[in-house]
């Protein structure tokens, strides 16, 4: 009989925390530096039985990665990036990795606030919220000339003056206001939080400090209990959400990721943000799903494809190499002030979740979950992906050796000798 802690467990004996701690080591040991390749059941048998030892060979390798990074850095002149610690956004994205994304301190703050203010729907929020810093903590919210408009918000204590900037829709008005009401109201739960976190420096804390209070803003405006139900409602209509709640696309879907209160759970998303280049300056996650630190993401990722179809929210069935499948939606998002000179910045924001949650949402309508067809292979990232048959692929694939063949031209890239 399995020990009670295994009870539940899925199919492959992993529980979610070994899961996740497997796809973490299965990213470590998928590096090129380790010359080897190792199966699958084994790496699941190491984070289920020695969770310790795979906790430290990720660490290990997580820190060979940053050293070669520095000394990658250091031998150009122009880059003094490699004198300096661990990058301290991957630091806070890290803890809030660890944390799934959900704070309930937050949440039972947030709600309380919410409901003394009487918010949960659209059009009061930063009227009420004006109020509250105003009677609470005689500030004055000033709308800003458009020659300050580069700041959304700045705040001078001494004067007890909020400035926030004129090309601000009502609900990011609402969501800047919030931000600032948690730093003044709750800075010991922030503080108490950010020691938690145990990270290396100041940076780093501040960053995680932010982070923290603009999650608190996004649960004021978006209370748990009634975001949670109207989410439920009408099967995670993100723009539904939008008009409900009078907030934009972006915070509806950061939103979404974090509703992992044990007793009213939501659809366990992944939420990410990312650039034309392949950047992604914004990841969250309430899965396993596992984001690549190593340099690069998957093309094939419907997360790039949305840059084609502008405005238009994309759907995708993708299936990673360790045969775990994912169901995405993905839309483009344009940042920036107003006018013809103001600088704009376009982005895709993304959510996804295992195929198996898929059919709670309204964009898996008419869509073929389960046909091998309609299902598009993706990877982390060429660097650690092992997938031998890409066509896409910009780097050899993991654990494998180069063919080498003057007499033949593969329309695969980089093929490999085939395994005897």
């Amino acid at each position: 009989m399995l020990p009670s802690h295994r009870r539940g467990s899925r199919e492959d004996g992993l529980v979610p925390g070994e899961e996740r701690l497997a796809t973490d080591l299965r990213a470590a040991l998928g590096d090129e530096a380790c010359g080897t390749s190792v199966p699958q059941d084994e790496i699941a048998d190491v984070a289920r039985d020695h969770p310790e030892v795979a906790r430290a060979l990720v660490a290990l390798h997580q820190r060979y990665r940053d050293a070669s990074e520095r000394v990658a850095a250091l031998a150009s002149p122009e880059d003094t990036a490699g004198l300096l610690p661990a990058e301290p956004h991957d630091e806070v994205r890290d803890f809030f990795y660890a944390h799934h994304n959900h704070f309930a301190a937050l949440e039972t703050e947030a709600e309380r606030t919410a409901e003394s203010l009487g918010l949960g729907r659209v059009g009061r929020a930063a009227d009420a919220l004006t109020g509250r810093l105003s009677a609470g903590h005689g500030i004055k919210v000033v709308q800003a000339g458009p020659e300050r408009s580069a700041d959304a918000r700045r705040f001078d204590p001494g004067s007890g003056l909020l400035l926030l900037s004129p090309w601000l829709s009502e609900g990011q008005r609402a969501f800047q206001l919030a931000t600032q009401l948690a730093l003044l109201e709750h800075g010991a739960l922030l503080d108490a939080l950010v020691a938690s976190a145990g990270l290396a420096s100041p940076q780093a804390e501040g960053l995680a400090r932010i982070g923290l209070a603009n999650y608190f803003a996004g649960a004021v405006l978006m209370p748990y209990t009634a975001f949670h139900a109207a989410a439920e409602k009408v099967r995670y209509d993100i723009e539904l959400l939008q008009a409900v709640f009078g907030v934009g696309f972006e915070t509806v879907c950061h939103r979404l990721s974090t509703l992992q209160r044990p007793d009213r759970r939501g659809v366990p998303f992944s939420f990410l943000r990312a650039d034309r280049a392949g950047n992604i300056s914004k990841r969250q996650s309430a899965t396993d799903f596992h984001f690549s630190r190593l340099g690069g993401t998957c093309p094939l990722w419907t997360v790039y494809g949305a840059f084609s179809a502008p405005g238009r929210i994309l759907t995708q069935v993708a299936e990673m190499p360790d045969g775990k499948k994912y169901f995405w939606i993905a839309r483009t998002v344009t940042r920036g002030g107003f006018g013809h000179h103001a600088p704009r910045a376009d982005f895709t924001v993304a959510l996804g979740c295992e195929l198996r949650h898929a059919p709670r949402l309204v964009y898996a309508e008419g869509v073929a979950l389960h046909d091998p067809r309609a299902t598009t292979p993706i990877g982390l990232g060429c660097r650690i992906c092992e997938r031998q048959d890409c066509a896409q692929r910009a780097r050899p694939p993991a654990g494998g050796s180069l063919a080498v063949d003057p007499d033949r031209r593969a329309y695969v890239p980089y093929p490999v000798v085939a395994e005897r």
